[in-house]
């Protein structure tokens, strides 16, 4: 089975005054970079990570890595286009499914993206989607019966993946990643997750 995973990487973190958040360090590794090889880890297809604000930073973190690196001129649109690029990258290929993971996610790990694997195969249902925050909320990491992808390709604006999980509930499935509500979209949520991190080490 093949399943390409798209790493969406094209923002500008505007609450972060413009500091990438792709660039934060984790691990003693960038961010980009760490989700970029926990991806590649899997072996279950190509990894895209699409790029767009600040490209050629990311361009140079990522430079020595086997990865689809497309850029999104569009990435101010927001996260429908970086979509559509992602999946452009893969039009002369075929795969049985796509999993869509964004960078801001720290809490991430390949043992939740095999999870999600298994869990298709075990259900067979079309969209499997990591279940976080509000109950019932389904949400990104998230993988997708290649099907899905004329209904990513008609998406716009500032809307992404859990729309399409919202529309198809009845053929969804969800796996729990309580610690997928974290992400790191101001100051004060790097300041919590960096406090965290260090006190489990």
């Amino acid at each position: 089975m093949t399943i390409p995973i798209l790493l969406l990487a094209a923002g500008a973190s505007t609450r972060l005054e413009g500091k990438p958040k792709q660039l934060l360090p984790y691990k003693d590794k960038s961010l980009i970079r760490y989700m970029a090889e926990m991806a590649l880890s899997l072996q279950t297809g190509p990894v895209v990570v699409v790029l767009g604000a600040q490209h050629e930073r990311m361009t140079a973190e990522l430079a020595d890595l086997n990865l689809l690196t497309p850029f999104n001129a569009d990435w101010p649109e927001g996260m429908a286009s970086s979509l559509r690029v992602g999946l452009n990258a893969l039009a002369d290929q075929s795969f049985d499914a796509f999993l869509v993971l964004l960078t801001d996610q720290p809490h991430v790990t390949a043992d939740l993206l095999r999870q999600l694997i298994h869990t298709r195969q075990q259900t067979g249902r079309g969209i499997v989607a990591s279940r976080y925050g509000e109950p019932g909320n389904l949400g990104v990491p998230a993988l997708f019966d290649s099907r899905y992808q004329d209904a990513f390709m008609r998406l716009s604006g500032d809307v992404g993946a859990r729309k399409l999980i919202q529309q198809h509930a009845d053929d969804c499935e969800g796996v729990p990643f309580p610690l997928g509500a974290i992400d790191l979209d101001t100051w004060q949520d790097v300041r919590n997750w960096q406090a965290s991190s260090q006190s489990q080490q």
